[in-house]
């Protein structure tokens, strides 16, 4: 995991982030301190030719609109094309049918390298009903299953966040209990990490490491921000700055890997 962010740290991808108007700056922020170099395009006339040309594609559905949709069905095209890696981060589906669907049209589409939700998301992809709009009303060990079958059903690799995040690419599985009750104060700390799992599959072929990776940069770099912070406030800010100056040596000596 350590060799993942000194590579993400030395080859700074470029990561097309197709993701909610909400989080686009703070995600932008994430990407920038942990390395990466973000681009957020979601234009369909451009949306091919940057996924053709990223290191690493996200795709998250928090403010999907139908004038988007078109741009994200593109990247997802583009990008497996060109052999490029995607994330779908499935924000608040289940109980919204649309996005739903379109969720699942984009995985049959073009099976992406990771699949980052919360518990209530991931069962949903898998057939459950969702939690509460963007809130998980699941716990991360209750989706393991699910996360399980999604991974070989898409060969790719699902991590589930939580308290204590779960990952699976279907046979392995990795438990990471890092990371602060602050994140969850905080709008697009989620949204962001699946910016940072975009960003490391550009630099390892390993999807289950890149998300690891990804998952374990930020709930380190919480436990550090929250040490200086007030609130929710100053602990993002915080956040930044401890993304920035987590090293790789510093990553792997604080891992809590269950």
């Amino acid at each position: 995991m350590a060799d993942v962010i000194a590579s993400l740290r030395t080859s700074a991808p470029l990561v097309h982030c197709l993701t909610n108007v909400v989080v686009s700056q703070f995600t932008a922020n994430v990407l920038l301190a942990a390395g990466a170099a973000p681009a957020m395009v979601h234009s369909v006339e451009e949306a091919g030719a940057l996924a053709r040309m990223a290191g690493g594609v996200l795709v998250n559905l928090g403010t999907v609109t139908s004038v988007t949709a078109p741009a994200m069905r593109v990247a997802v095209t583009e990008a497996a094309g060109a052999g490029r890696p995607w994330v779908l981060d499935p924000v608040a589906v289940g109980p919204l049918p649309w996005r739903t669907e379109l969720a699942h049209e984009l995985l049959e589409s073009a099976p992406p390298a990771a699949v980052r939700g919360n518990a209530s998301e991931i069962l949903a992809l898998d057939g459950g009903t969702g939690g509460r709009g963007v809130d998980s009303t699941d716990a991360p060990e209750a989706a393991l299953a699910a996360a399980g079958s999604l991974a070989r059903r898409y060969g790719c690799a699902v991590a589930v966040s939580g308290p204590q995040d779960v990952l699976t690419d279907g046979t392995r599985v990795v438990r990471l209990a890092n990371g602060h009750p602050l994140l969850a104060l905080v709008t697009g700390t989620g949204c962001s990490l699946g910016a940072l799992v975009a960003a490391c599959t550009a630099v390892t072929g390993d999807a289950l490491l890149a998300a690891t990776a990804a998952t374990g940069l930020l709930t380190v770099a919480a436990e550090n921000a929250a040490t200086r912070s007030a609130g929710p406030g100053t602990f993002a800010v915080a956040l930044i700055d401890a993304l920035y100056e987590l090293s790789p040596e510093r990553l792997a000596e604080a891992l809590d890997l269950r």
